[in-house]
């Protein structure tokens, strides 16, 4: 392939994504960012949400532990389980934002089902404290919840959600059936068995492999662990239903048509990796897909100089240079006149060595570009249906709207805007 051909292939993905007419189409009501950790969600989340509310939506951005310095770029100093309204916003729309405290929506979620009393025996239980506090999958399970709650509100037109950071992209998928069927299972039913036929007495009415299995479970978590987490089992028994057929509605939430996934990646084999099999298990339960966000992608004002001639180029340079050196000092030894201002390095000696330099760095950035380029097209051979909005990598931080109004119109135009290379 010609340089020409494989720079019109790197800015021509198969289908590009076209992210405004999803935005601002009135029957999407929910976007979903997903992706493994480290890959940019949070900010492609906040971006997408004020392109939209500047497009005349009503939005609110449910975020999962975001940096300081973004909950900043919109104006707040923090952010926690209230939306909150974001100031600046042009246009007719609003934007609110928000952080998942998965705690505090623990607690609501208990005080919301549970009478008074019941609900402080839940909340002082020392095992619900360690549950709600980081349990596996809590987070996860967490933001379901939210999610399902915003919704239910009906007070928002579109809700942007940034996925829980996680090792793998699949998590927030996996992680609330996996807690749903932890507090809907077996152990549950194990563990409040003898709450339900009398404490003490009703032990006594205990088969004897039940009693085996909480003798067991007594020795491995300790008395006073297992003495909690009965107290905790029996205090929550009439809720526990609830907290299955609730995964359950907001995973069917998911599947509906006015919701829309985004896989967010970096064109890093790991994360495209990850995206891939999101792609594939977004498929397999029939949830919608919207296509993939690409962060970070590199490009090159003079892509036709390949690594391979800016290499032999700046190796020209420094052997004429070494030559030039050589020379130079045998002419010094052999001329009268030795004041020593010839031994310094001349203007064109210094700007052979620059140039040298940067070809080497164009070098190392085609090299960069050629491995992304690899990546990028192993996923498109896979997927060649999932459309692709890409990015360009940024030089520093988001800090205020206008770097988050600046990726929302990256993101629109669905192709990192790169300068025109000239001929070499």
């Amino acid at each position: 392939m010609s340089p020409d051909a494989e720079r019109q292939h790197r800015l021509s993905p198969a289908r590009v994504l076209d992210l405004d007419p999803l935005l601002d189409d009135p029957a999407t009501r929910i976007v979903v960012c997903c992706g493994s950790g480290g890959v940019g969600k949070t900010t492609t989340a906040a971006a997408l949400g004020l392109r939209a509310a500047e497009r005349g939506r009503k939005v609110v951005v449910l975020t999962i532990d975001p940096a300081r310095r973004l909950a900043q770029s919109m104006g707040i100093d923090s952010l926690d389980n209230t939306p909150r309204r974001v100031k600046g916003v042009e246009g007719d729309g609003e934007l609110h934002a928000m952080m998942l405290d998965m705690k505090r929506t623990f607690d609501e979620i208990v005080e919301a089902h549970a009478d008074p009393e019941r609900a402080s025996a839940i909340l002082g239980n020392p095992f619900y404290q360690s549950l709600s506090a980081g349990f596996a999958g809590t987070q996860e399970y967490m933001a379901m919840e939210k999610l399902g709650q915003l919704r239910a509100k009906d007070e928002w037109d579109l809700i942007v959600v940034d996925t829980p950071p996680s090792r793998s992209a699949l998590d927030f998928l996996d992680a609330p059936k996996r807690l749903g069927s932890f507090l809907d299972g077996k152990l549950i039913r194990v563990l409040l068995a003898p709450a339900k036929v009398g404490g003490r007495a009703g032990m006594k009415f205990l088969n004897v492999g039940m009693s085996m299995m909480t003798g067991a479970l007594g020795k491995l978590l300790g008395g006073q662990l297992l003495k909690d987490v009965q107290t905790f089992v029996a205090a929550m028994d009439s809720m526990f239903g609830g907290f299955r057929t609730r995964a359950d509605a907001t995973y069917k939430l998911l599947q509906a048509p006015g919701t829309a996934f985004l896989v967010v990646a970096a064109p890093e084999r790991d994360a495209l990796r990850e995206a891939a099999y999101f792609v594939e298990r977004l498929a397999a339960e029939d949830m919608p897909l919207a296509g993939l966000v690409l962060n970070r992608v590199h490009g090159s004002g003079a892509a036709r100089l390949s690594a391979e001639r800016a290499l032999a180029a700046a190796e020209n340079l420094e052997e004429s240079r070494i030559v030039d050196q050589e020379a130079g000092k045998a002419g010094v030894r052999n001329s009268p006149d030795t004041d020593g201002s010839s031994g310094s390095p001349t203007s064109d000696q210094t700007v052979g060595q620059l140039t040298a330099g940067l070809l080497r760095l164009h070098a190392e950035r085609m090299r960069l570009l050629s491995r992304e380029q690899r990546t990028r097209d192993r996923f498109t051979a896979l997927h060649p249906e999932v459309a692709v909005a890409e990015v360009a990598a940024l030089p520093g931080d988001v800090h205020d709207l206008a770097g988050l109004r600046d990726i929302g119109a990256r993101l629109a135009a669905g192709r990192p805007e790169l300068p025109e290379s000239t001929e070499e």
